[in-house]
């Protein structure tokens, strides 16, 4: 079959005899009667397209036993010599495509010999066969050098048929066999042409008819007519005397053909729901009428490779079903996403657990009254009574991932040994393939599940500010990286914003990203100033390893101060959008070096903000698109933020629709959004104790005056006690300065006793007959959380204690 030929053709090689005849193209529909009648139909049988349409296709195509050559009937209802009937195809007797040659009576032109071949038609169309026939005189006489050869024909545009493009984009599912390169070849050349053509050509091999099951006979040439050859099967000769068709050869043929075009179908991607449904419909309608496939719950759920061969308890999933029944047959009965154990006395029983295939060629009522009665609940006999039944098992390394169900209906050519042979074939192909995807599945799963574990958990509300983040994994190399967000509770009511980048993508980003998060976790629990937590950050990367690069930015905000301490370590930078005005600016930072580039300076910025201002932290992946410059991301990410929202959610998936709408960024983003509101000075109270033993009773007297005002009668008994050894400690440890009592209302209450003492508080184990190294102890028992941090001029020891009740009407709620 030549393919591809554009408009101007090129001659054939001397070796290759290549030919063209019209052919007669005819569409009947579901009541039997002719819908299209083509200019070639008109040519070959002599009846006006106006004539023909809408009259009863067996007047008028060579169907019946009084316009065919009188001979014997075989056991099968063909004529021995002639091959199959048309009329069964008409009438829905065969329900596969035929081949076969006719003798037409015209009373013009005498008797013709005519080559045709039928295809069913399904779909919601009324059309219901496609018949194509041609002078099989023509076709031998062309070649005229005495070489066998082979006949296909070929349809395509056709200018006076309505439905002409539905059907020569169909042209691969009416002509299954035909792949999509040679079906363009066709409409290349009927475009030159402008009527159908059939090719036939000495240099190839191709089977006339797109499905096995043609009667196994062995047809020879009209007796009388030795130069014209037949029409009836893949091979047919047209000039040598009485050729015999190789009808076994023919089928092995047709079913490497169908596992060759199904290999190329299966396997397009890793995605396993895509790859699932390939190698399903792959089966569907050349191989089957119906097929189902099964797979183990670990197999669709990505999970490592399934323990121990199926039993019982084993439980499938059936993902994906094709078939060219009725629509919803089958929903009911056997519905895709269904989760069922197969009972053991079954033909799947049998598949899943030998690993082998498993052949019913007719399941008669009393086989499916058995296999029916096995399943509760649900009557299988309507769906698979009459019907050839085989069931072929998906394995990967000699382990039974899953298994299909493959039925042909009444009427169909029911599978035999060679099919058995065939669907375990194309089942050995599908479980590689579905192995791959569930290995790539799985891979992925870990990939992301390290990656998940990896980013924090961020509480919502912090003292004095708001949180709200999204995390989007990139759409490429396992939708993994390095991008990270993180807030940290600090002492003081302080809270440190982090957003990092690490270069690159894939498993190792994802590891470094981890460590260095970790590492930022740590050192912001010390307090160490921003700058110089990068410092360390970009140390701590160059002994990791050369390839330890990132950006990020730290930031602390104080809301008793309603400040921000900012360092940048190359990132890019953040944008902070005004309450007072609804402005968004992108802050004016000092930009240092990504971390693990080594040797460059680190600075802090401060800068002032005011309750119900928002500040965003973003990656670039965010802002960045391929061939553009990143200022116009930037000013988008600006014009995004300051868009006025119901809520920190919203206000985060309004920046994420207007930078990314399509959903499809190639690298990963994370966006960390926080709205300062700042603590009231109301909700703060500090006081300067001597080093003197007598102000601990003065400071349980300031501690429990204050929390009466607050409205917070039950919080101070417990806080007396803690203060007043805090400060007991203070006095007794301090230098030369004064000790610092803070006490601050937000959700909790936190109490911060500060001295001129460097060395860290220490929780100690006192023993019974100690006088003192209690004091942390109570504090330990009797605070929510407590703490020790180090300062410019020495230590605070704080304790953060819940509210049990709520402040007293009228008192602050933050």
């Amino acid at each position: 079959m030549d393919v591809g030929v554009p408009p101007q053709r090129p001659e054939p090689p001397r070796d290759a005899a290549v030919g063209r005849v019209p052919l007669a193209v005819v569409v009947v529909d579901s009541e039997g009667l002719v819908s299209h009648w083509s200019t070639g139909a008109r040519r070959l049988f002599g009846v006006p397209r106006e004539e023909a349409i809408g009259c009863a296709a067996g007047e008028l195509l060579p169907v019946s036993g009084a316009l065919r050559q009188e001979g014997e009937r075989g056991p099968d209802g063909t004529y021995a010599d002639l091959g199959p009937e048309l009329d069964n195809s008409i009438s829905g007797i065969i329900a596969y495509p035929s081949a076969g040659r006719a003798r037409l009576d015209e009373p013009v032109r005498g008797r013709i010999d005519v080559l045709w071949w039928a295809y069913p038609l399904v779909g919601p169309g009324p059309e219901r066969l496609l018949v194509l026939a041609a002078d099989a005189a023509q076709a031998a006489e062309d070649e005229g050098d005495g070489t066998p050869g082979t006949v296909a024909p070929g349809f395509a545009l056709h200018t006076d048929f309505p439905g002409y493009l539905e059907l020569a984009g169909r042209l691969p599912e009416i002509l299954p066999n035909m792949s999509v390169q040679e079906a363009t070849g066709i409409v290349a050349q009927v475009l030159e042409l402008g009527y159908p053509v059939m090719e036939f050509s000495r240099r190839d091999q191709f089977p006339v008819t797109p499905d096995w099951g043609v009667p196994r006979h062995t047809p020879r040439g009209l007796p009388g007519d030795a130069s014209r050859g037949t029409g009836d099967g893949p091979r047919a000769a047209r000039t040598a005397p009485r050729p015999e068709l190789d009808l076994e050869y023919a089928a092995v043929r047709e079913r490497l053909e169908f596992l060759n075009e199904a290999s190329g179908r299966i396997g397009t991607s890793l995605d396993l729901e895509r790859t699932i449904r390939e190698v399903t419909s792959a089966a569907v309608p050349r191989f089957t009428d119906f097929a189902g496939t099964h797979l183990r719950a670990a197999v669709l759920a990505g999970e490592g490779f399934p323990d121990g061969p199926p039993d019982v308890t084993t439980v499938w999933h059936r993902v994906w079903v094709e078939h060219n029944d009725e629509p919803g047959r089958w929903d009911d009965t056997v519905p895709v996403g269904e989760a069922i154990a197969f009972p053991e006395h079954t033909p799947f029983f049998q598949c899943m657990v030998t690993g082998e295939p498993v052949l019913v060629r007719h399941v008669d009522e009393e086989l499916s009254n058995r296999i029916s009665g096995e399943f509760e609940k649900r009557d299988l006999r309507p769906l698979i009574t009459h019907r050839s039944l085989l069931i072929v098992p998906l394995k990967a390394r000699d382990v039974v991932l899953g298994f299909m169900v493959l039925m042909r209906r009444p009427g169909r050519e029911p599978f035999d040994d060679m099919d058995r042979t065939t669907g375990a074939e194309l089942a050995a192909r599908a479980g590689l393939v579905l192995d791959n995807a569930r290995m790539y599945t799985y891979q992925e799963n870990v990939a992301e599940t390290l990656q998940d574990s990896m980013l924090p958990t961020v509480e919502p509300r912090m003292a004095g500010c708001d949180i709200a983040t999204r995390y989007l994994p990139g759409a490429r190399l396992g939708r993994v990286g390095g991008d990270w967000f993180d807030s940290v509770k600090l002492p003081g009511s302080r809270t440190a914003l982090v957003v990092g980048d690490v270069m690159g993508h894939g498993l190792n980003s994802a590891a470094m990203m981890g460590q260095l998060r970790t590492a930022v976790l740590t050192m912001a629990t010390m307090e160490m100033p921003p700058a110089q937590l990068l410092r360390n950050l970009d140390d701590l990367a160059q002994r990791l390893g050369e390839q330890y690069l990132a950006t990020c930015l730290y930031a602390v905000y104080d809301p008793i101060r309603s400040e921000l301490q900012i360092a940048n370590a190359g990132h890019i930078p953040p944008v902070l959008v005004r309450a007072a005005d609804g402005r968004a600016e992108l802050l004016d930072l000092p930009t240092g070096a990504p971390i693990g580039v080594g040797g460059v300076a680190f600075e802090t910025a401060t800068v002032r903000v005011s309750p119900g201002d928002r500040l965003i932290l973003c990656t670039d992946g965010l802002v960045e698109v391929r061939g553009q410059d990143i200022g116009a991301g930037l000013a988008a990410l600006c014009a995004s933020a300051a868009h006025p929202a119901a809520s920190m959610d919203d206000a985060c998936d309004t920046i994420i629709r207007a930078l990314n709408p399509s959903g499809g960024r190639k690298d990963d983003v994370a966006l960390l959004m926080a709205r300062v509101n700042g603590i009231p000075a109301d909700d703060v109270a500090e006081w300067q104790l001597a080093l003197d033993p007598r102000e601990v009773a003065r400071a349980r007297r300031l501690v429990r005056g204050q929390l009466l005002d607050w409205g917070l009668p039950d919080a101070v008994e417990p806080a007396e006690l803690m203060v007043s050894e805090l400060v007991t400690n203070a006095v007794r440890h301090g230098r030369t300065h004064e000790v610092g009592l803070r006490l601050v209302r937000t959700a909790a209450l936190l109490c911060e006793v500060s001295d001129d003492e460097p060395a860290p508080a220490a929780l100690l184990s006192a023993s019974g007959d100690d006088e003192s190294g209690r004091g942390l102890l109570v504090v330990s028992a009797l605070a929510r959380e407590w703490g020790t941090s180090a300062n410019a001029h020495g230590k605070t020891v704080w304790f953060e204690q819940a509210l049990t009740r709520a402040p007293r009407p009228g008192a602050s709620t933050r």
